[in-house]
């Protein structure tokens, strides 16, 4: 079987082309090809099919086997394998994926793609659509015991939930590693949640690390990304578009007034 390893900001996938090649068993495959030490070593698996509905349709699978549901730098990096492979020489795509349509704008320089601006549709804020099971309407704010601790969460979906914390304390520093499985697992979320831990620099610019669920701490998520302009925006710490900056590096996302949804932009 062929595959190939794309990362968008450190956001690392195996890749492998469902117009050529049969996986059988692709939540299998994710496990066996995520072992860092002892596969190809990656965040998770990313098949590219076929579509009916769309120039392509992803499926994708978290390190642990699990559906992922959608990842914003793994459709960037579909948007840059279909381009420069021949797939396409359309400059936008569109691509099916298990949370919806998305559409990819590709910025191409010198025949290749450079960066990849994905519409990321829409944040969902009702808690049973994200899921989550806490009170309100949204959930914005809600005091959730972790432990010892007791964390702020602010709970978005982008096609997969995401819970997240603003804290004072640089995440270069945050104990990512013990908080992020208990509030992955935490009983709040019948689905899991990836959450987000972030720093506010400006209204301009936001530091965030991830710990995802299915697939623990990785250098970058662009839903998450999203999740987190969105809620930094309605909690009135951010504007509608900032810089994100990852372990991987920086997305820039924009929440637009004009359609509600959210572009992040960024490379492949």
């Amino acid at each position: 079987m062929r595959f190939t390893k794309m990362q968008g900001i450190g956001n690392d996938y195996v890749y492998v082309n469902c117009f050529e090649e049969h996986v059988e068993n692709p939540s299998e495959l994710a496990k066996q090809m995520s072992r860092r030490h002892y596969g190809v070593g990656s965040d998770g698996l990313i098949l590219i099919c076929p579509s009916d509905v769309a120039d392509f349709e992803m499926k994708m699978y978290n390190a642990d086997g699990s559906n992922g549901g959608m990842c914003g730098n793994g459709a960037r990096c579909i948007g840059k394998y279909v381009y420069d492979r021949g797939l396409t020489d359309k400059t936008t795509v569109s691509l099916m994926t298990d949370s919806g349509l998305k559409i990819l704008n590709l910025n191409v320089k010198d025949g290749k793609v450079q960066t990849v601006r994905v519409d990321m549709g829409m944040p969902e804020l009702f808690p049973p659509k994200i899921p989550v099971d806490l009170p309100g309407e949204v959930v914005m704010g809600h005091r959730l015991n972790v432990g010892s601790a007791t964390y702020e969460i602010h709970c978005v979906s982008m096609g997969n939930p995401h819970g997240v914390i603003f804290i004072d304390e640089p995440v270069e520093q945050f104990e990512l590693d013990k908080y992020g499985p208990a509030l992955e697992h935490h009983p709040a979320f019948p689905e899991k949640v990836n959450i987000e831990f972030v720093n506010v620099l400006s209204p301009t610019r936001l530091r965030m690390r991830v710990w995802e669920r299915g697939s623990g701490i990785t250098l970058a998520c662009g839903t998450g990304s999203s999740a987190v302009l969105a809620a930094a925006s309605l909690c009135g710490l951010a504007d509608r578009q900032a810089e994100i900056v990852l372990d991987g590096g920086v997305l820039q996302d924009e929440w637009s007034e004009k359609t509600g949804h959210v572009l992040m932009t960024g490379p492949a």
